[in-house]
């Protein structure tokens, strides 16, 4: 037992590079509070303290880092994240017009973005159909069908 504590700082600093090495790739910080935690068991280890409990100040000091420093790093790291809409998202409330009559069953419409795509109208409306040139307003994605609304217009009174 003597030779596992007088050699535990080498399967510690084995744990140290694989928790950073797996960090480095998954970036979600829980591989970074068990690096952390395996450097409180090497630290541990260097004022001869048992093997066991370098194993226990370890998990002891990686759980309360995963509860007490993971959850601000997160946020941290979330905050500066890319407010711009993209894919579908990007498409809820595009307008477009009508290139082809819309209903329930189907047509096509030119969206703001010049994509064209296949459309049907939106359930919640009472519209029939959608002339060519109306104007629409995209309020869902289907697969590759947009669905959506027709757009009012504004009538001079």
């Amino acid at each position: 037992m003597d030779v596992l504590t007088q050699y535990a700082w080498i399967v510690w600093l084995v744990l140290i590079l694989a928790f950073a090495t797996i960090e480095v790739f998954t970036l979600e910080m829980t591989f970074l509070m068990l690096a952390l935690g395996s450097v409180a068991g090497l630290l541990s280890g260097l004022f001869g303290i048992p093997w066991w409990a370098q194993f226990i100040i370890a998990a002891v000091v990686s759980v309360a880092l995963i509860l007490a420093l993971r959850p601000p790093l997160l946020r941290m790291l979330r905050r500066g994240g890319d407010p711009a809409r993209s894919n579908i998202d990007a498409l809820i409330g595009a307008d477009g017009t009508v290139v082809r009559t819309v209903n329930a069953a189907g047509g096509q419409v030119r969206l703001q973005n010049g994509d064209v795509w296949t459309a049907r109208l939106s359930p919640i409306t009472d519209q029939a159909d959608v002339a060519v040139g109306e104007r629409v307003l995209v309020t869902g994605i289907d697969g590759a069908t947009a669905v959506v609304v027709p757009v009012e217009r504004n009538t001079p009174q």
